[in-house]
């Protein structure tokens, strides 16, 4: 992996994050940079599982992909944003 390709991972991710902060319902009690990082963790992950389906390299805008990576971001915002709930109340 060259160096753009890694900033260009992290800009995404960054986008990703907030987009999967988004699609969550409700308010989440989580620092924005803690959405940041769920969203290049995401990013990271869905590329990676896109290519273990095979569904990285495709003619125009890999939606399939995308929509892994905003699903995988998501998730990571209601976990994170539910065990720091859970940590405040006990």
């Amino acid at each position: 992996m060259e160096i753009n390709g890694i900033f260009t991972g992290i800009v995404f991710g960054l986008i990703i994050g907030a987009l999967g902060r988004l699609v969550v319902p409700g308010k989440q009690s989580i620092p924005i940079w803690a959405t940041l990082l769920v969203g290049v963790v995401a990013g990271i992950l869905g590329t990676f599982l896109a290519a273990l389906f095979g569904v990285d390299e495709t003619p125009g805008i890999d939606w399939i992909e995308l929509g892994l990576q905003v699903g995988l971001a998501a998730a990571g915002v209601a976990l994170v944003s539910g065990a720091g709930a859970r940590r405040k109340i006990g």
